[in-house]
Order: C-alpha cells, then sequence, then structure tokens
C-alpha cells in the first residue's frame, strides 16, 4: 500500500557555493569596527605582545562578543564565525581566543571598559543613544544575579540559595525605545557576596558612569546639569551607598523594607489619603493605591530631601498573607529624593515600578555569555563578562541604530531568528562582494536596510 501523506522530500546535494550562515552576524561585527571598539580593544592589549601578532586581539575580542550575540556560551562557539570564513574572513582558533582572554588583567580590563565607553559615545553620536532633548534624563537599573560554576573556578563559592558559583552586581540603562537596555557596567563577586554591600554598590556605580558619555554624566552639585537616577530594590537602601549617590550627583529611587516604624505610619494614613496608582499608558489601575508617608517618618538618617512612598494592593488569589499585610493590603515601600511632594507620587511609584525591565535585562543578559563562564581563573572569567556586557550594547546599538518595527523591540531570540541567524549567497561581480539573501525571506529587507543604515550613520571624527 503506498504512503498519501504527501511528505515533500528535496533532493539534498552538497554542490552549493557561496552560501553563508548567519549573515547578520556581519552587521554586529561592522558596527564594533564602526564604532571604533575593535582599534580600542587592540590598543587596550598591544603592549602585551612583544611583536605584532596574527590575530589582532580586538578582532579576537569583538568576534567572541559578536559570538555571545549570536547565542554562543563558551569559546569553542567562535567556530560559528571561523567556518564562514568566505564572510567573516580568518577568525582565531579556540587556543588563540583563550591565550588573548588570558592577557587580561586588571590594567587591560579598565583599558577595555575605557576602550567600550569611547565606542558607547560614538554610537550615541550617530544617532544609536537615548533621546536626552527633554532633559529627563537617563535611568540606571542595579541588580545582582547568582551564576552557577559547574566545577571549581577561582573566586566561586555557597550561594544563599545553597548553589555555588558567582553573585556579581550589575549595572544597566534603560532604554525602553529598544528591547534591552545598555549594559554599562558589572562586577564578578564570589557567590557568597552581600546583596547590599555599599562598596560594591559605589563601585559599580562609578563604572557605570564612567561608560556615560561627557555630556550624559552629573556634575555634583550642579541641579541644572544632566539628570541621572539610579534605582534599585531594598538591597540599595544603605546609608552609605545613598550618600555615596548624592556625593556623585546622582538621584535614587530604592526599595525600603518595612519595619515596625514604617507599620505604624501606615496605620495613621488617613482612608481618603490614598490614591489611585497608575499604569505605563497613564490610566488608573484596579488594584494598587499609593500614599506619601514622609511627613510621618523621621528621615533625618537619610540624605537630606529624601522621601518614602507607600503602595498598598490586595495579594492574588491564593498568595499567602504576611504579617506585614495590614488589614488584608501588601506593601512596598520606596525611597527617593526626587524633589516634589503630593501629585506627583504616582508617576515616582509608576517609575520605580519600572525598575522590574532590569530582570529582563539580566535574563536576557545569560542568553548572551552571562550564563555560563567557561575559564577556570577569576581575570579570564572577569573578562568573559566584559565580552557579555559588550554583546549586549552591540545588540541594543544594532537595534537603535539600525533597525526599525518589530526588530527594534525583539528580545534576541527572535532577533538571532529574523536576522542574525539568516543565510545568504556570496557574489563577486568586478571589484565588488555582494551578500543576496533570500528575497522570500520575510525580513529580508530589514536586514539589508539595517546594513545600509549603520553605513550611513554620520560617525563622528
Amino acid at each position: 500500500m503506498k504512503s498519501t501523506t504527501g511528505t515533500f522530500r528535496p533532493v539534498v546535494t552538497a554542490d552549493g557555493s557561496g552560501i553563508v550562515s548567519h549573515a547578520g552576524a556581519a552587521l554586529l561585527r561592522e558596527l564594533a569596527d564602526e564604532s571604533g571598539l575593535t582599534q580600542g580593544w587592540t590598543a587596550a592589549l598591544h603592549d602585551t605582545y612583544k611583536g605584532t601578532p596574527v590575530h589582532l586581539p580586538g578582532r579576537v575580542l569583538t568576534d567572541l562578543a559578536v559570538t555571545l550575540a549570536d547565542g554562543g556560551d563558551c569559546l569553542a562557539d567562535l567556530a560559528a564565525l571561523r567556518d564562514q570564513a568566505a564572510l567573516f574572513g580568518p577568525v582565531a582558533s579556540h587556543p588563540t581566543s583563550y591565550r588573548v582572554l588570558d592577557r587580561v588583567g586588571a590594567v587591560q580590563l579598565d583599558a577595555l571598559r575605557a576602550a567600550r565607553a569611547d565606542a558607547r559615545a560614538k554610537v550615541w553620536a550617530a544617532g544609536g543613544g537615548p533621546d536626552l532633548s527633554d532633559g529627563a534624563g537617563v535611568v540606571m537599573d542595579v541588580d545582582a544575579s547568582l551564576l552557577t560554576a559547574h566545577s571549581e573556578k577561582q573566586g566561586a563559592a555557597p550561594t544563599y540559595k545553597h548553589g555555588f558559583g558567582f553573585h556579581p552586581l550589575l549595572v544597566f540603562l534603560d532604554r525602553p525605545d529598544v528591547s534591552g537596555g545598555e549594559a554599562l557596567a558589572a562586577i564578578l563577586r564570589p557567590g557568597n557576596a552581600g546583596s547590599n554591600t555599599a562598596a560594591d554598590h559605589l563601585t559599580v556605580l562609578d563604572l557605570a558612569l564612567a561608560q556615560l558619555p561627557e555630556h550624559a554624566r552629573p556634575t555634583p552639585g550642579v541641579p541644572d546639569g544632566p539628570q541621572v537616577l539610579i534605582r534599585a530594590d531594598s538591597a540599595g537602601a544603605t546609608h552609605a551607598f545613598l550618600a555615596g549617590c548624592r556625593a556623585r550627583g546622582v538621584g535614587y529611587s530604592v526599595g525600603l523594607s518595612i519595619d515596625q516604624k514604617i507599620q505604624d505610619a501606615i496605620t495613621r494614613v488617613p482612608s481618603d489619603a490614598w490614591q489611585s496608582a497608575i499604569s505605563a499608558d497613564g490610566e488608573l489601575r484596579e488594584n494598587g493605591e499609593i500614599v506619601e508617608l514622609t511627613d510621618l517618618l523621621d528621615l533625618s538618617a537619610w540624605p537630606t530631601g529624601s522621601r518614602v512612598i507607600c503602595r498598598r494592593e490586595r495579594p492574588h488569589p491564593g498568595a499567602q498573607y504576611r504579617f506585614t499585610d495590614i488589614d488584608g493590603h501588601r506593601f512596598q515601600i520606596l525611597l527617593t529624593d526626587t524633589p516634589g511632594r503630593g501629585n506627583d507620587i504616582a508617576a515616582l511609584e509608576l517609575r520605580h515600578r519600572q525598575h522590574a525591565r532590569v530582570e529582563d535585562r539580566i535574563r536576557n543578559g545569560k542568553d548572551r555569555g552571562l550564563r555560563n563562564l567557561p575559564c577556570q581563573d577569576l581575570h579570564t572569567n572577569a573578562a568573559w563578562v566584559e565580552l557579555a556586557l559588550a554583546a549586549a550594547d552591540l545588540t541594543t546599538w544594532a537595534q537603535a541604530l539600525c533597525f526599525t518595527g518589530d526588530l527594534r523591540k525583539a528580545e534576541p531570540k527572535r532577533l538571532r531568528y529574523r536576522a542574525l541567524h539568516v543565510a545568504g549567497r556570496l557574489v563577486r561581480t568586478g571589484r565588488r562582494l555582494i551578500l543576496r539573501l533570500d528575497k522570500d525571506w520575510p525580513w529580508a529587507t530589514d536586514l539589508a536596510d539595517a546594513f545600509n543604515r549603520l553605513r550611513a550613520a554620520p560617525w563622528p571624527g
């Protein structure tokens, strides 16, 4: 009996020519070159070589960053570019790429960070930065995350969740205009590092501020200068950290733990003082009310001008109640130094609630190299973290500068499927090399336009 399933079985041959995959990854590689990141990273490691290396270190490191953005999570995944020599040219081997990483000590890591800051300034100048024309300034989010180590690695330690690995602290620039935020800074810490260590928060804050272009950095004591706000959960609510923010000219909006004094203040709030919280589109929320507690608390221990805002809501059905759930409400407290009084608290509470976006930034970061630290030594894994930050930056810059529509806000998995992993055919005509994309691919035109926008961008200098 013959099969009637109608299965389409094409004839498969291995005689094609000029066909390449991961064509969209070439966009990120070209962006690294145009922004000066490749050259800057080469200069950062140039003094570690006695002669001229076969593979320039900046090229090796940017190829690794592109590989992470393309979905790789270890040094061996560099083969995704190396196996496409017709498109990417000579790509370093696995051992060579490790030797380049091994050259990155503390001094070189600072130089890599400085080069990434210079590249960011060029991308922003070319049109890939956030819109700062309204004077709103930039918003940064700081948060920590656990990275599991599946073998003994230098600097790894047991974690508070009974695992083993690292507890890095990261800062992302909030970019709601594109899918992900720019990855400003990170410090690699052992798994038993504290969540609310003020010294670590100040260290990563300084690294993040150094990543901002000059025109976006705050000036202490100049209220009319560039505005920068740092958001954090309650781990950021330490006196030393907030005092450090004030000294650096950085505003803050941090979560605050509920103690007995705050509970007493909540019970003294008149019932008619609560007002509705708002959603991101400005509409009133059905479940959520807010009130300012500043006048009911002694805030003299916090920086001058600090304010406390409380939000209450009914827990979702099935939620387990806690001791702090007064009258069946669940409460969240935020501490901010944004000036104002009364009718602005809905916007301030919404702004702080949007700190939750940092969880998406970290999740996407783990999809671009942060999930796995592949090396044994701490200094090479610290360099790997820098590459993961660069991978996030390259993706965000490409979306802001080169893409429109859905691809501008696509998460890494979708962007790879639609653009980065696209196949094409390389054709030589005269002195030109042409990459032909499949005209039937739904996003072929978007990718071609992205290359054109990158090359037409007004790059400085």
